[in-house]
């Protein structure tokens, strides 16, 4: 079961940075501007936001079988990528249907995650973050797509996210509910403001906050903080590669780092990942530019480090949320999070014209400090004997 739900979430989520890949190709065809095209990855997370706080306020997540619930949403966002894809030929109506892609994933992460948790009590923090493994490869495909043909054709890449993005849906048809997970709930109202006031939840979810500030935001740019260090000297394709690996590495770093925190703590490894994705924050600066081989190995550790702690605050308030609104805080979560992410996406940009892309990811670096510490505070707690088998 894990095998299949983290197929199709990798699956679904090529739809995620499927315009963002490819839109050097879209601003020269449509003549946009740097802001308008981070539109195109922002609608997305806009969406997101939408899609989770409605599902959050109606508990969606909770009332509706999850397997259900992450098929039709992914299959929305394929159409809207498809439609993208044959039909839009301008700004607007992008930034719409990528907006629409997004709302459609929150039906998808969130279901996803409480389907794993069903299944897992022990070894819960392995097992979301594969899924979270599966998310980093997903987001990264689109990159590869392009790399292996799509430079120079973004339809074949938005065709061919949106063909895959279907595929994930219809495989999630065959999820099973676990032996670990509540049964669906009623609506409750008051759900969310419950989740709000519970302080070692809260803490869970300042970590999480300060970990996404910086996730996307460098996800975004970076080809272009390549593109930029580079000057010419390495081939397009080559920098759509180190972008996907960049992206994708963290699959591996999610899955390994979730069989560690099972072992010695969630607070400990989310500390520790957080500190270095915050001091690679501070290391582009001097390796702007460098050769290749450094830049490389440099790409692939920021890529471990800043995902590998991503599924276990997901994990961690799996455990310490009431079980029958585990879903609902769980999308909460993401709500919030990815609402973050679109500051920092829009701010990387304007701090790169302002000093040059060899300073922009240095404000990102707050984020990982404020994380860190929310965690300590919470490793702090009583409550932290509920996180991985009492390992805090």
């Amino acid at each position: 079961m894990l095998a299949l739900l983290a197929t199709a979430e990798l699956l679904a989520m090529t739809l995620w940075f499927s315009a963002s890949a490819v839109g050097p190709e879209l601003a020269d065809a449509w003549n946009l501007s740097g802001a308008q095209t981070a539109w195109l990855t922002n609608a997305v997370q806009l969406g997101f936001v939408a899609g989770a706080l409605l599902s959050a306020g109606l508990t969606l997540s909770d009332t509706v079988p999850p397997r259900y619930l992450f098929a039709a949403s992914a299959l929305v966002g394929a159409g809207a990528t498809a439609v993208i894809a044959g039909l839009v030929d301008s700004f607007l109506p992008a930034v719409a249907l990528r907006f629409l892609t997004g709302a459609a994933l929150a039906g998808v992460y969130p279901p996803g995650m409480k389907l794993i948790a069903g299944w897992f009590d022990t070894g819960r923090g392995f097992a979301i973050g594969t899924l979270v493994g599966a998310l980093s490869v997903g987001s990264a495909m689109p990159h590869l797509l392009r790399a292996v043909g799509g430079i120079g054709d973004p339809t074949a890449v938005l065709y061919g996210a949106a063909t895959l993005g279907a595929l994930g849906g219809l495989l999630a048809l065959a999820a099973r509910p676990g032996p670990h997970q509540a049964p669906a709930a009623p609506f409750d109202p008051g759900a969310v403001r419950r989740i709000v006031r519970d302080r070692p939840t809260m803490l869970a979810n300042g970590g999480y906050f300060g970990h996404m500030w910086e996730l996307y935001a460098v996800w975004t740019w970076i080809p272009l903080y390549l593109t930029a260090g580079f000057s010419g000297s390495v081939d397009t394709e080559v920098i759509a590669l180190l972008s996907f690996a960049t992206i994708a590495v963290g699959g591996l770093g999610a899955a390994a780092a979730g069989r560690v925190a099972d072992r010695i703590g969630r607070t400990t490894l989310t500390s520790a990942s957080m500190t270095v994705s915050g001091a690679c924050c501070l290391l582009a600066v001097p390796l702007f530019g460098a050769p290749l081989w450094m830049v490389t190995p440099f790409l692939l550790v920021w890529g471990v480090a800043i995902v590998a702690d991503s599924a276990q605050f997901s994990a961690a308030v799996s455990e310490l949320a009431a079980p029958s609104y585990v879903g609902s805080a769980l999308t909460l979560q993401t709500a919030v999070g990815f609402l973050l992410t679109t500051v920092s996406i829009q701010l990387t940009p304007i701090v790169a014209d302002a000093v040059g892309w060899q300073y922009a990811f240095v404000p990102l670096a707050a984020g990982p400090l404020v994380g860190t510490l929310s965690m300590l505070r919470l490793r702090a707690r009583p409550e932290a004997a509920d996180l991985a088998g009492g390992r805090g």
